[in-house]
């Protein structure tokens, strides 16, 4: 139980911390794209040391499926660690839109159509993710993201993802993270985008990373 508490925990941090930022800033007007990519990445670096040794610090269902995918993770556990991700997520969702009104609507994910079409927004969501589950499943112990390593390097990550994507996906890479705010502001435009890419491309990072690192996954099964 405690190991669902900080998935729910780390997933609510993230959410109101990140989504926060990008209320926050559109207070102003000025959206501040590097800080805000800045701040995703802290986050998740923060998260990663408070809670990587409880429960891996997934705070992402794409996360949870890829380590099930990569035999490190017990299917029992799958569906409660999703469960409190989204839980996490819309909780922070609520604190948001309860604080900042409609302001809060700014951190729900849409692609920039004037940018990409519907298939591009969902191959960038797709390789975005693919980038970020090719970093942890490399620097990860078992199913567990943990220590200064996985911190820095997934982190670090990110931030570089919400750099290149955040203006013109809103470079999710996490379908907690979309489903919360979605849920909250009643706007499912596009979110399949933001379900379907990351958790598609998190798998895909699986058969990357065992292709260079055959011993990087696929050990006997989880129970």
């Amino acid at each position: 139980m405690q190991r669902y508490l900080a998935e729910f925990l780390g997933t609510f941090i993230l959410v109101l911390t990140g989504c926060g930022a990008i209320a926050v800033n559109s207070l102003s007007g000025e959206p501040q794209f590097v800080g805000i990519g800045l701040i995703w990445g802290l986050i998740v670096m923060a998260v990663i040391f408070t809670i990587g040794d409880i429960s891996g610090a997934h705070i992402n269902p794409a996360v949870t499926i890829a380590f099930w995918v990569a035999r490190r993770f017990s299917t029992l556990d799958v569906v409660p660690y999703i469960v409190a991700q989204c839980l996490g997520a819309t909780a922070a969702a609520g604190v948001l839109w309860y604080l900042f009104g409609n302001h809060a609507e700014t951190g729900v994910t849409h692609f920039n159509p004037e940018v990409l079409d519907l298939t591009q927004a969902f191959v960038l969501e797709v390789l975005l993710t693919w980038f970020l589950m090719f970093a942890v499943i490399n620097v990860s112990t078992g199913a567990k993201e943990k220590g200064i390593t996985a911190a820095i390097a997934i982190g670090g990550v990110i931030s570089i993802d919400v750099l290149f994507g955040g203006q013109v996906t809103g470079a999710s890479m996490n379908p907690a993270r979309s489903l919360g705010p979605a849920l909250v502001s009643g706007d499912f435009d596009q979110l399949w985008v933001y379900i379907a890419g990351p958790i598609i491309g998190a798998i895909l990072a699986i058969g990357s990373a065992a292709a260079i690192r055959p011993g990087v996954c696929c050990p006997p099964s989880a129970p």
